[in-house]
């Protein structure tokens, strides 16, 4: 969310903004709620002014035995009057709040300008696409071969957009997220979270969630819960309205979690295989860093979740998203593509994002400088790192042999106790 005083004054930095996001924002509209809002404060303030007066004329008619029936009276009508109109700033308050927590973040000066992914930038390319002597098939074929993926009892159990991991699949599932936790606490600094999959409404307000994505979520009737959408909301809300001590940032947290998406907009897209699912597991980071140090450690999130692609040997981009393509909460955002050889094409595995204040400021996280003085926003980042489905995806496609069997990367062998997935008996 953005500071509303600061919104108030640099409007044309949002109408650039709305712009380079290819979006529309009623800033007219603002202007006359906001309009409407100080001219209700200015004559709060006046009638305010008026009852103090008052009231200092009535305690001097007291003293002088006179009446103050008349002027008493007056001024309970002011009172109700004041009532009033504070009821109605109240509302126009409620109203700025809601219209601010629909406003996306300010993307950065880096950020290439663009409506669309055809307008992200290639920061960097890892590696090169496996080399075969036969048709790589494709991931949800390989996986029923070998028999490690059961989608029809998965639809049978459930229904469409989830999956059954079987046997082998089932150990390769785990043995990633357990790779990927194990990297980033041992090597990169990050403190495990087990958290709750389940998380309330003022959760998912403070991370950007809502009201925004509502549709995108899965609600439990009757309460006021929701199933998780990504571990970036614990995490984000582990210090809400709290104040970090300036000495103890950055603070890394890494946590492996379900996460469930109704995919709403995804009619028809990826209708194959287990790419978009309604139900998937992913290892997050997150960061709460110093303003000041927050695009350094920006790189460094990024570098850690490209370090476990290159860990498993396979080949990666890493993309520079436009203002077109990123997150409604992000300023700047990296997103990582595998390589899947059946389709011929990167696919995103990961998302990296700054956030700068537009979270913290949602959720009331702040620091507070060694040196004394006044606290500030924290800046959080938060990434994949990685989603687990699309790597055993990658792992199944990439690294799949003619007889339908899957080698193993090196690196999760210990995690496997097998070098190869044996393909169809």
């Amino acid at each position: 969310m953005h500071d509303l005083s600061y919104f108030r004054d640099h409007l044309d930095v949002f109408a650039d903004m709305a712009k380079k996001r290819s979006m529309t924002l009623d800033l007219d509209g603002f202007r006359d709620l906001d309009k409407q809002r100080r001219e209700l404060i200015t004559t709060t303030e006046q009638l305010k002014a008026q009852r103090n007066k008052a009231s200092d004329e009535i305690a001097r008619l007291k003293k002088q035995k006179q009446s103050t029936d008349g002027l008493i009276a007056e001024m309970k009508q002011v009172s109700e009057r004041i009532k009033q109109l504070d009821e109605r700033i109240t509302a126009f308050d409620s109203r700025q709040r809601e219209l601010l927590l629909t406003i996306p973040n300010v993307p950065h000066s880096s950020v290439p300008v663009g409506s669309s992914a055809a307008d992200n930038k290639e920061v960097r390319c890892w590696g090169a696409p496996p080399k075969f002597d036969f048709q790589p098939k494709p991931h949800w074929e390989v996986g029923e071969r070998a028999a490690i993926l059961d989608l029809e009892a998965a639809a049978k159990i459930t229904g469409a957009r989830f999956a059954v991991y079987k046997g082998w699949g089932a150990r390769l599932e785990r043995a990633l997220a357990n790779f990927f936790l194990d990297v980033h606490t041992r090597e990169h600094g990050y403190t495990e979270i087990l958290p709750p999959f389940v998380v309330n409404s003022t959760s998912l307000t403070g991370a950007g969630q809502l009201p925004k994505f509502a549709a995108d979520l899965f609600h439990l009737e009757g309460t006021d819960l929701w199933l998780t959408p990504t571990a970036e909301v614990e995490l984000h809300n582990l210090y809400r309205d709290q104040t970090i001590p300036e000495e103890k940032l950055p603070v890394n947290v890494t946590a492996w979690t379900a996460c469930f998406r109704s995919e709403a907009g995804a009619a028809g897209k990826d209708t194959r295989g287990i790419l978009r699912q309604h139900q998937f597991q992913k290892v997050e980071l997150f960061k709460f860093t110093h303003p000041e140090k927050s695009y350094q450690e920006h790189e460094a999130l990024t570098r850690n979740a490209e370090a476990i692609l290159q860990k498993l040997g396979l080949h990666h981009r890493t993309m520079l998203l436009s203002t077109g393509d990123m997150g409604f909460a992000s300023a700047k955002t990296y997103d990582l593509e595998v390589w899947l050889p059946s389709s011929n094409e990167f696919r995103e595995i990961s998302s990296c994002s700054n956030c700068e204040a537009f979270q913290a400021r949602r959720a009331g996280i702040r620091f507070k400088p060694k040196g004394g003085g006044k606290s500030d926003f924290v800046h959080t980042l938060n990434g994949s790192g990685l989603a687990v489905g699309r790597t055993w995806i990658a792992i199944v496609e990439n690294y799949q042999q003619a007889d339908g069997s899957i080698l193993i990367p090196e690196v999760l062998r210990p995690y496997m106790g097998i070098d190869r997935i044996p393909g169809a008996k």
